[in-house]
């Protein structure tokens, strides 16, 4: 029973699965992958094919590289199509073919080596990896150390970009889960006398690669290979491997594995076991920018053919195996009979041998008819949906274009708003620096005035905020200051100036008392001349004779005789001052009068 739908069913890829591929620089490139959802059956986006993460880790990554492209179209095979090992196989071929053979890869070389053969096993024809390619038994190729069977592989499916070709006959056919696979006579498909015979030196260089004594060169060398430089040979690439410039080369998928990590890949995909050496070089020194391709050196190339208004023949139909008439799978090996032979044996019978090509041709041609009618009307589906969004495109330019002037005349109010709050906060930056300046330099003035300077007791950390705290404590302090003055100032106005209406305001005040004059010399002399005039008057009004003449020579008295009499005449003078209102200095003053 063949069971193509019922093969597939929901991917489960593991975290584990996720970090390796971020390790092997997938994540690299945006998009290049895409992984499913809740789907248990694939449904890629537009431009991406189903492959596998065991594809990937086995040299493949888009975009692919034009070799396996052209190998699926010949093969009339889809990419799911093929198992990991198959992979793997056209990834050593590529790496063989450009490292060590210094060529292109060559379809004439892929046909002396390898053919193809169904996959299946008790009666099922698998869909799912449904296709192995092998070495033909006659040909002797590299041990490759395949593991028997790849466990769960089918489970672990994703999406990768398909990046069209400029050619259209190697783009990767569309996904589709339900196409049966038939084998072709491609599949068996010979090298031909002319393609043998250049491909000859290549077959040779193989041969002493494998047996050069000291520097034999086998399959899982080859793998580890081209792990290790971090260039997945079935990535379309602009340069080939044996221009491989290091770690700074441009095709690198991402930097060196830590040596833990290769050797645990390399024996996942080999059957290499734990008491197994993994090779951590080649023996034979491959071809890179250190180790040139020799001067002179004949680059082949071959790919695999395309149609030419048609399919090719070898992609003709042999048999449907699902409908029990295909050739045993255990003679693909080398023991079945190649196209070739069997058009040696049908010359006896030229009429039947045009027939059945026609046959087989018609059988292509109709297929190929199906296929088209399918792609046309899906490209007509995709035409009327991009004329619908055209439509909607072209209301959106037109509705952007009408908005477009409203649109340049706000952004450019924008930018005037912008610049005027710059220049805003430009001058306002300049004239809070030229406040806070004059601010400090008060502060200054204040202490070099007063010789009184504060410090807050918790300040804000703003200094223009600070400094204002700081004037005003000064303003206080000097506010306190000038109206204690002024109050006296007042009272001492009017014994300096009995005959003078005290000025209104403090500046008026202390300008009176700044006069070039010595005021309190005037005021003592004006005491002096009350004291003498009212003891004159006393001794008058006592009625006794003096000789107002000796009075007044002064000149005569000697200092003590001065000082005795005013002792003596202590007593009375008290009572004399109290009677005139004035209080008496607690000590006497020895001093004369002065007198101007």
């Amino acid at each position: 029973m063949a069971t193509e739908d019922l093969e597939w069913e929901r991917s489960k890829i593991s975290s584990q699965d996720m970090n390796l591929l971020k390790k092997l620089g997938f994540a690299k490139k945006k998009d290049a992958l895409r992984f499913p959802h809740e789907e248990s059956y694939p449904s890629p986006p537009m431009e991406y094919r189903v492959s596998f993460v065991d594809h990937l880790i086995r040299g493949l990554s888009p975009p692919i590289h034009e070799f396996l492209r052209g190998l699926l179209f010949v093969y009339g095979l889809q990419l799911h199509q093929l198992t990991p090992n198959s992979i793997l196989h056209v990834s050593i071929f590529i790496t063989l073919c450009e490292c060590f053979l210094g060529v292109q890869p060559n379809w004439a070389l892929w046909k002396r080596i390898f053919c193809l053969r169904r996959n299946g096993s008790h009666g099922v024809a698998y869909n799912i990896g449904g296709v192995v390619i092998c070495v033909r038994s006659d040909v002797d190729y590299f041990d490759v150390k395949f593991p028997d069977s790849v466990q769960g592989w089918r489970k672990k499916w994703l999406y990768v970009h398909e990046e069209s070709s400029d050619s259209v006959e190697y783009n990767i056919a569309p996904f589709d889960g339900k196409t049966k696979i038939l084998r072709r006579r491609s599949w068996d498909a010979e090298a031909t006398e002319e393609e043998k015979l250049a491909t000859e030196a290549l077959m040779t260089r193989i041969r002493e690669l494998q047996s050069t004594r000291g520097k034999e060169l086998s399959g899982i060398q080859i793998t580890a290979y081209f792990l290790r430089i971090r260039v997945q040979p079935l990535q379309a690439r602009k340069n080939p491997l044996w221009t491989y410039a290091g770690d700074e080369d441009v095709e690198r998928l991402s930097t060196d594995l830590p040596a833990k990590d290769l050797e645990k890949l390399i024996r996942r995909i080999s059957k290499l076991n734990k008491k197994d050496t993994v090779p951590s070089s080649c023996k034979a020194k491959p071809f890179c920018s250190a180790n040139p391709l020799p001067e002179g050196h004949l680059v082949l190339s071959s790919l695999p053919p395309l149609p030419e208004g048609g399919e090719v023949e070898e992609r003709a139909v042999v048999t449907d195996d699902n409908q029990g008439t295909s050739r045993p799978e255990s003679g693909v090996g080398g023991s079945q009979k190649s196209a070739a032979s069997l058009e040696k044996e049908n010359e006896t019978e030229p009429f039947m041998k045009e027939l059945i090509r026609f046959g087989t041709q018609f059988i292509g041609y109709r297929d190929y008819a199906a296929k088209l009618e399918e792609k046309l009307a899906e490209a007509n589906k995709r035409a009327d949906a991009l004329a619908a969004e055209l439509e909607q495109s072209e209301t959106a330019r037109l509705k952007a274009e009408t908005d477009a002037a409203a649109v340049e005349d706000l952004q450019k109010r924008l930018d005037d708003a912008k610049n005027a709050l710059s220049e805003n906060i430009t001058q306002h930056s300049a004239r809070e620096e030229e406040i806070l300046s004059r601010l400090e330099s008060q502060s200054r003035r204040f202490v070099r005035r007063t010789n009184q300077e504060y410090e807050l007791e918790s300040p804000e950390g703003d200094q223009l905020l600070d400094a204002l705290s700081l004037l005003e404590i000064h303003g206080d302090e000097a506010r306190d200051g000038l109206s204690e003055a002024k109050i006296g100032l007042s009272r001492l106005f009017p014994y300096f100036f009995k005959k003078k209406e005290e000025p209104a305001t403090f500046v008026a005040l202390a300008k009176c008392f700044t006069s070039p004059e010595d005021l309190g010399l005037q005021l003592r002399q004006e005491g002096l001349k009350v004291g003498v005039e009212g003891t004159m008057a006393l001794i008058a009004e006592s009625q006794q004779h003096v000789d107002w003449s000796r009075v007044g020579n002064t000149g005569e008295i000697e200092t003590k005789k001065w000082q005795s009499l005013i002792k003596a005449a202590k007593p009375s003078s008290k009572k004399i001052l109290a009677t005139l209102g004035y209080k008496p200095a607690p000590a006497p003053s020895s001093s004369k009068p002065e007198v101007k």
